[in-house]
C-alpha cells in the first residue's frame, strides 16, 4: 500500500511541477509574478500600465497563471484583482527546490 501512495504522490508532484513549469515558461510570466509578489496584489489595469502589452495579451497571461494555480483572481466589479496564490507559490517552490536539488 506504501508503494502505491509514493507512486500516486509522484505523479501528482510531477504532474504539479510541469504545470507550474509550462506556466513559468513565459518572460512576461514571470514578470507579472515578480510584480505581484512586490506589489502583493493588483489590478488588470494595473499591469496593462506596468507592461508594454494590449489588455487582451495581459489577460491571457493572467489566465495561464490561475489555470495553474499560481495566482487568484477576485471579482472587484467592474475590475478583477489579482494577487499570488500563496499557498501553490509554497508548494510550486517546494517542488523546484526537490527538483533542482
Amino acid at each position: 500500500m506504501k508503494r502505491n501512495l509514493e507512486i500516486i504522490d509522484y505523479k501528482e508532484n510531477t504532474e504539479a511541477l510541469a504545470r507550474f513549469a509550462k506556466a513559468l515558461g513565459h518572460p512576461t510570466r514571470i514578470a507579472i509574478l515578480k510584480h505581484l509578489e512586490a506589489q502583493s496584489c493588483c489590478f488588470t489595469g494595473d499591469l496593462v500600465d506596468v507592461f508594454p502589452l494590449a489588455q487582451s495579451t495581459v489577460s491571457q497571461h493572467l489566465k495561464e497563471l490561475k489555470n495553474a494555480g499560481l495566482i487568484q483572481g477576485e471579482l472587484k466589479p467592474p475590475k478583477i484583482k489579482y494577487c499570488i496564490n500563496q499557498e501553490n507559490w509554497k508548494i510550486a517552490k517546494s517542488l523546484f527546490e526537490n527538483f533542482f536539488g
